[in-house]
């Protein structure tokens, strides 16, 4: 069953360009599968936000919780570097990645109805707490939970294809083996200091070496969601990962 998911999310972003005539290019997805009841989940609670769903909450009988990375091609992302502006590409790449994430789970469900499963879903984004900025599912540390990457000092998970992209999630009844988490730093600033690069592209000053300005981050993407209204909800900003080390790549695989 995991080798059978993971062919039906790489193929069905292989082929949701031409099938919905969306203009964001993407690479080859990443995929990766948690125990549903992974102590981690629970510490969430404690860790992030006390009102953080448990998988059993969106799914009784929950046994795995699948989570993906869908990433941005190349040419998209470096349109997204320099100036104060987010690039009109990255906006509608975030704009139509969330509709992917939406259409590819409930297409997942679909196919685990099918074999005779439950599965439950949770926003890919526009689910959080907008006082304190805090999610009630978390889709970055479901990924770390399920092995998909680490953090990096950006806050973003770095996957093996990188951290420019969207993660998407879903909690389903079967039972399949966890990925085993990474447990070496991906992110080269944390490793020995050596880069830290998305902190000089932070041009707002809300991203520094030991901390985010949450607040700060959230009115840039409040400003993009403005300029862009005419496409869709576009509250996003990602100048600190555009063409960094880690934007299409784990840095630590490549040096090896």
């Amino acid at each position: 069953m995991k080798q059978k998911i993971g062919l039906f999310i790489e193929n069905y972003v292989r082929n949701y360009r031409e099938m919905k005539g969306a203009r964001t290019e993407w690479g080859e997805p990443v995929v990766a599968f948690a125990d549903s009841n992974d102590i981690l989940f629970r510490n969430l609670k404690d860790i992030v936000n006390i009102n953080h769903a448990l998988p059993s909450d969106l799914l009784e009988n929950a046994g795995t919780v699948i989570s993906y990375f869908i990433s941005f091609e190349k040419a998209g992302v470096m349109n997204n570097v320099g100036g104060t502006q987010v690039s009109k590409d990255w906006a509608l790449a975030y704009i139509e990645t969330n509709q992917l994430i939406a259409d590819l789970n409930n297409a997942l469900s679909e196919m685990l109805k099918k074999q005779g499963f439950k599965s439950a879903v949770a926003p890919p984004t526009h689910d959080f707490d907008e006082k304190n900025l805090v999610s009630c599912w978390s889709q970055k540390h479901v990924a770390y939970i399920a092995g998909l990457g680490n953090f990096g000092i950006h806050r973003m998970i770095i996957t093996e294809r990188g951290c420019c992209g969207r993660l998407g999630s879903l909690v389903t009844n079967v039972k399949i083996e966890p990925t085993k988490r990474k447990c070496e730093e991906s992110c080269l600033y944390k490793v020995d200091k050596s880069c830290g690069l998305c902190v000089k592209k932070c041009i707002h000053g809300a991203l520094k070496l030991d901390g985010l300005d949450k607040r700060a981050c959230y009115e840039v993407c409040l400003e993009t969601a403005a300029i862009y209204s005419s496409l869709g909800l576009a509250d996003v900003c990602g100048k600190c990962i555009a063409n960094v080390p880690c934007s299409f790549i784990n840095p630590r695989r490549a040096s090896k």
